[in-house]
């Protein structure tokens, strides 16, 4: 095979030289020329590699050197308090389980889930702040535990708009238990008090559980999820709060400003704000003025006292009809006038009477429910044309009778006063909470009364509601009237009862002899 001639060109070296080039030759050549461009690029990236290096190394120094005022929470650097780690685990597991429950149920459940795990991270927030600063003043704690408060009445007001829901016992058994998050506030024995509020959602948990424990087995879970995150907030209250909340013995003073900051960060706090400006020159008193006043009050005062017996001179006699304790008339015309030596000025403290709203009152059905509120002596209220599928919510009722007729699906009476109900059949529940003086009577068949923390009860029963069961909680004055021909014997709902352990179990029976 002939030798080709073939030109090098070569940048600085382009000679045009003429050179006699092996064909074996040029495949190695071409190969050397790849291998190089290779190792160019290898160099070139790790030239990179060391940059990109280098910068993170500087980003570190700077970060570290900027946060160095963050660290050292409880004394130890950059890390979480043991108790904020532990209510982490309880928010990582019973509440969790909590939430996967009731997105299964779906609904308002699901709605309520989500507001409850919202107040506990306000609460694990409030822990956050609290291991980290000092105790504020009493004053200031109230506003530090405004967001808590504001998720729990958020949690209460759903149930309160959800009354027909079909899944109302599950909202209430939440409503009224999730005050127990005000564990934060109550001190030297917080414990009890969570489990106060758990066994204040027993009372709805056993409903739900009635109704549903041979049917859906997904509702007992749920229940019994729900109540696990009570058992386990008193575990963690006893290990690490069992006398009150543990604030930290260090750091700034608590403030809205470092609750805001954790709010937001989590983690560090902001520096305190600037100390105040210095106070103004004091107020310019007249003493001259004011001890020549004081001296004449002092010398007016020791005059009276040295007039001996003639003191009682211009005092004016008091007959017998004039005197309360000899005259009852006078008792009735008002209360006793107040003694001017005792001041009666109100603490800053109590609590002021707030304005009485006036409600429009109002009767409608609103989708499937019947609204009966703020009715006030009213005795013609009358609901006609009822539908099994139907429910009765009658709210802030009083001096007022209403009939219900046909048939309906459940009656609530809510923080009533002095109300009469009457009704032909209802297929589930008439419910009382909250109320005062209510008066019932059944025209026809109803399968269970439910009395709840209500004062005077009188439940007049049909013939063929002789088999209605009563179920009572936190209630007093309850009196069952059972027809007796023409007449009505009346039947008191024991209030008091006495436990014993027979051996293997604990009975209950009423402690009062109820004929």
């Amino acid at each position: 095979m002939e030798n080709k001639i073939q030109t090098i060109q070569g940048g600085q070296h382009n000679f045009g030289k003429r050179y006699v080039v092996n064909p074996d030759n040029h495949f190695k050549i071409k190969s050397l020329i790849k291998i190089l461009r290779m190792a160019e690029t290898h160099g070139l990236m790790e030239r990179l590699e060391k940059a990109v290096t280098r910068l993170e190394s500087l980003f570190s120094d700077s970060h570290s050197s900027g946060g160095m005022e963050c660290d050292g929470i409880n004394g130890v650097n950059g890390s979480i308090a043991p108790y904020v780690e532990a209510f982490d685990r309880l928010l990582n597991g019973s509440v969790a389980e909590f939430l996967r429950y009731s997105k299964i149920l779906e609904g308002d459940v699901k709605t309520h889930a989500e507001m409850v795990r919202a107040a506990f991270q306000a609460q694990r927030s409030f822990l956050l702040l609290a291991s980290q600063c000092q105790e504020p003043p009493e004053n200031e704690v109230a506003m530090l535990l405004k967001p808590i408060s504001e998720k729990i009445q958020e949690i209460q007001n759903f149930r309160e708009r959800n009354r027909g829901s079909s899944m109302f016992n599950h909202l209430s058994a939440v409503s009224e238990s999730i005050p127990a998050l005000g564990w934060i506030a109550v001190s030297p024995k917080p414990g009890p008090y969570v489990k106060e509020m758990n066994d204040a959602a027993t009372f709805y948990t056993n409903r739900v559980l009635k109704d549903y424990k041979n049917s859906d087995t997904r509702h007992v879970d749920w229940v019994k999820s729900y109540l696990n995150i009570w058992s386990e907030l008193q575990a963690y209250i006893k290990e690490h709060h069992t006398t009150g909340l543990t604030w930290s013995k260090t750091g700034p003073v608590a403030s809205p400003m470092s609750m805001r900051s954790v709010l937001t960060s989590g983690s560090c706090l902001s520096p305190p704000p600037p100390p105040p400006p210095p106070p103004g020159p004091p107020p310019i008193f007249d003493t001259e003025t004011a001890k020549d006043e004081g001296t004449a009050s002092r010398s007016a005062l020791f005059a009276q006292l040295n007039q001996g017996e003639a003191i009682t001179k211009g005092l004016r006699h008091v007959s017998d009809d004039q005197k309360t304790h000899k005259n009852p008339s006078l008792r009735a015309q008002g209360p006793p006038v107040r003694s001017p030596t005792k001041s009666h000025t109100p603490s800053p403290t109590s609590p002021k009477n707030s304005p009485q709203q006036n409600h429009a009152p109002v009767l409608e059905l609103e989708g499937k429910k019947w609204r009966v509120e703020y009715q006030e002596d009213k005795n013609d209220l009358v609901i006609n044309n009822t539908e099994l599928k139907q429910v009765a919510y009658i709210f802030k009722c009083n001096k007022s009778t209403l009939q219900i007729k046909g048939k309906i699906n459940s009656i609530t009476i809510d923080n009533c006063k002095k109300f009469g109900l009457v009704f032909d059949n209802v297929v589930g529940i008439v419910e009382v909470i909250n109320s005062r003086d209510i008066q019932i009577q059944v025209m026809g068949k109803v399968p269970t009364i439910s009395i709840n923390k209500t004062e005077g009860c009188h439940i007049y029963l049909s013939e063929e509601s002789l088999d209605c069961e009563i179920v009572s909680a936190k209630s007093s004055e309850m009196n069952i009237l059972i027809p007796q021909g023409d007449d009505y014997k009346e039947f008191p709902v024991p209030e008091q009862f006495k436990t014993a352990w027979d051996g293997s179990k604990l009975v209950t029976e009423p402690a009062e002899i109820v004929g």
